[in-house]
């Protein structure tokens, strides 16, 4: 059995500032906030972009200047507030993580874009009387629907790609910030002192000598097996735990840590479990021949 012992624990933290975190996420909700609230600006912006362009026919109607106006302000107002969770999320990824550039990119366009709409409000405000939208404002409009459209693009490869934020309302701890790489031994008897201070159902990410694998604490007892699920690679170490099952955040594959096997589909192969062991008052996990192979 892939487990050891170890009584030195760091107590769960209930602040507000976990409390706020969660809220968010959308972890009340089960379901994040900030692709729920992105619709209401993304809305508003193609909405004003429209009603700038009904403007331009020949009859003037000076009202849909001021509508579209309003609508720009409403949007970059929600664009703030939906930036608000997005970032949560966006710190919530890990350092480590490949979708970490794309959500940069993501945040950096989506900053672009309200900051290009907040210098298209200041242009609309000296021209509400005017019967039709400038060129200038227009153009800004037209740009900025780029933008969105970009950072949407991004948007939708940070979750169906990367996998980002999902099933992460189903965990009661936080995930792994980043793996860390730990030198393998003569002995295979690698020590991982990190261990020693997680929480129960907190997951810790190693990697040793190629080898990615989670070490999670359940009650007393230790547990490591190889992170990447074995149907779709899913990241483990950011899945949920049920008593000894981890399921995958992707597509809820379930596997046993003690033995590896597969206790609910779609995954039809095991996973690879390691032995963890207490030597010479360290905790640490033992890499075998039998794991040579790198997963």
């Amino acid at each position: 059995m892939a487990s050891a012992c170890c009584s030195r624990r760091r107590q769960p933290s209930t602040g507000v500032d976990d409390m706020l975190k969660d809220l968010l996420e959308g972890k009340p909700l089960r379901h994040p906030i900030h692709p729920m609230l992105v619709h209401f600006p993304i809305g508003l912006f193609i909405l004003s972009f429209i009603l700038d362009l009904v403007g331009l026919a020949p009859s003037p109607r000076p009202f849909l200047v001021s509508a579209a106006f309003y609508a720009m302000l409403l949007g970059v107002i929600t664009a703030l507030l939906a930036a608000i969770p997005g970032f949560v999320d966006y710190t919530d990824i890990r350092r480590d993580h490949p979708g970490k550039t794309t959500a940069t990119g993501h945040m950096v366009l989506n900053l672009l874009a309200v900051a290009l709409y907040a210098i298209n409000l200041w242009l609309r405000i000296l021209a509400l009387n005017n019967s039709k939208v400038g060129l200038t404002p227009l153009i800004l409009s037209f740009v900025g629907i780029g933008l969105l459209s970009a950072s949407g693009y991004l948007g939708g490869r940070l979750v169906y790609d990367e996998g980002i934020a999902v099933g992460r309302h189903k965990r009661r701890t936080p995930a792994p910030q980043e793996t860390i790489e730990l030198p393998r031994t003569k002995s295979g008897f690698v020590p991982v002192p990190q261990a020693e201070q997680l929480r129960d159902q907190e997951t810790f990410r190693a990697e040793i000598d190629g080898c990615v694998l989670t070490i999670v604490r359940i009650g007393k007892a230790l547990f490591a097996f190889q992170e990447f699920c074995t149907h779709r690679f899913g990241p483990l170490s950011e899945g949920a735990f049920d008593g000894f099952n981890v399921q995958c955040p992707w597509h809820n594959s379930c596997f046993d840590v003690r033995t590896g096997k597969v206790t609910n589909g779609p995954a039809k192969v095991n996973l690879k479990t390691f032995k963890m062991e207490m030597r010479d008052g360290k905790v640490g996990v033992l890499m075998t021949r039998n794991h040579d192979q790198k997963t």
